[in-house]
């Protein structure tokens, strides 16, 4: 039943003291839309629950009802929600069209629709917007490139939105914009200069820089993520033990992701055991959020741990279950890696041609989204899925095609793993020429 059934129709009259008057009636209804789908989108970037964002003197449903622009909010709303939010109130109900697009691109992004994003902000950012715009949508394109797997292009983004921030004088947002350029250099395996911009970052913060508290968290975090795969597992335990100190300033959501990371850190440093463990608590929050997108991740994360214990068993089971979560959010970009997934799994059971069927989805959802990692990664498992069915020449060509996307890709690890496959692959063959030249290629990638 449509929301504005019991509003009367704007044609519709009334009799009064025996004269017939009009009643002139507004339809506020696409603006009560718009004011909520920008404080949902304000929410969410803050990280806070309807719960919180109510609280003190509001309800979790009057605030679920603003959102679902099922009601107008009065001004003394509007100001107390924007302050709880920490931004302007006229940010909330400017009814000028940039603003209407940069929502939607940052509710896509908020909701893990990266392409979709990146897409909104490259759009924004074609309309030349003054300064400050152009440095906020930056910042939202360099976050939706690094999730898409670009982090050559996010590197551009989020330089450029950290040197417009300093000059706008914005501190804060130049940080903000740093994190994200760190983010970029920590995926193209430039550790030591994700290691400086963090650094940098929290220096500032421990000097006064007046900050979001979460964020201070977010950069101890990624610091110690970057430790861990340089393999400096002192200095990464160090930051973390950092991290659990202020933990108890999160709310289930961050304090989700905390945990998501912290598993992530165990992973890196081979404590598969404790991945699992931290994971499964990071789990349980984020299916109390119905945060289906993260849960999703996750369960997929979790079947890689279970994969190299190795429990097939669990790990069949978490792919499983992050299949029907993406699948019911029609996200075919991480289908392509569950499904790639899914095929390493049925590899290490010895069922090579379900691995062969797996990995050729796999690879044809990964191009169908333009998915780089995850052609890379499908690429390799159908090659070490030829090894196992006796079929070298095609397995070599495998290989070969895997090898020329990650140089291209510019990621030296994977370069390197994929590398040391095909090289041992081609010693079985007898092409030790070949073998010998790959070798040395996989020991001076870096």
């Amino acid at each position: 039943m449509s929301t504005n059934a019991a509003a009367p129709h704007p044609s519709r009259t009334r009799t009064t003291a025996g004269r017939r008057r009009h009643r002139v009636v507004v339809d506020t209804s696409a603006l009560a839309r718009r004011i909520g789908g920008r404080l949902k989108a304000a929410r969410l970037r803050a990280g806070l629950t309807q719960q919180q964002l109510a609280e003190g003197r509001y309800t979790k449903a009057y605030v679920s009802a603003l959102e679902n622009g099922l009601v107008k909010p009065s001004m003394a709303a509007l100001d107390f929600l924007a302050e709880r939010l920490g931004v302007p109130a006229s940010s909330l109900i400017s009814d000028e069209a940039p603003a209407w697009t940069r929502l939607e691109a940052d509710l896509r992004l908020a909701a893990g629709r990266w392409l979709e994003a990146a897409d909104g902000y490259r759009t924004l950012l074609a309309a030349s917007p003054e300064p400050a715009v152009r440095a906020d949508v930056l910042v939202g394109l360099a976050e939706a490139l690094i999730r898409l797997d670009q982090p050559s292009e996010a590197v551009g983004a989020a330089s450029e939105a950290a040197d417009l921030f300093t000059r706008l004088g914005r501190p804060a947002d130049a940080a903000r914009a740093t994190y994200w350029l760190a983010g970029a250099q920590y995926e193209l395996e430039n550790s030591a200069e994700a290691r400086n911009l963090l650094t940098s970052i929290l220096a500032a913060v421990r000097a006064g820089l007046a900050i979001e508290p979460r964020f201070h968290l977010r950069v101890l975090m990624a610091l110690a993520t970057v430790e861990a795969r340089d393999g400096n597992h002192a200095a990464a335990l160090g930051y973390l033990e950092e991290v659990r100190a202020l933990e108890s300033t999160l709310d289930d959501r961050r304090r989700a992701t905390f945990l998501y990371d912290l598993a992530l850190s165990y992973r890196e440093t081979g404590d598969l055991e404790a991945a699992i463990r931290t994971g499964h608590q990071s789990l349980a929050l984020f299916r109390g959020l119905e945060a289906e997108a993260e849960t999703a991740v996750l369960e997929n994360d979790l079947a890689l741990s279970f994969l190299v214990l190795p429990n097939l068993e669990r790990a069949a089971e978490h792919a499983a279950s992050a299949r029907r979560r993406f699948e019911r959010l029609g996200d075919e970009r991480m289908l392509a890696h569950v499904t790639d997934t899914e095929a390493r799994i049925a590899l290490a059971g010895g069922d090579q041609a379900r691995a062969l069927d797996l990995a050729e989805r796999a690879l044809a959802l990964a191009k169908r989204t333009s998915n780089e990692k995850a052609t890379v990664d499908a690429l390799a498992t159908r090659a070490r899925a030829l090894v196992a069915l006796g079929r070298p020449q095609e397995a070599n060509e495998a290989f070969e095609r895997a090898a020329d996307l990650a140089r291209a890709g510019a990621r030296p690890g994977r370069l390197r793993e994929v590398l040391g496959e095909w090289a041992d692959l081609l010693a079985q063959i007898g092409d030790h020429r070949r073998a010998y030249e790959i070798s040395r290629e996989a020991l001076q990638a870096g």
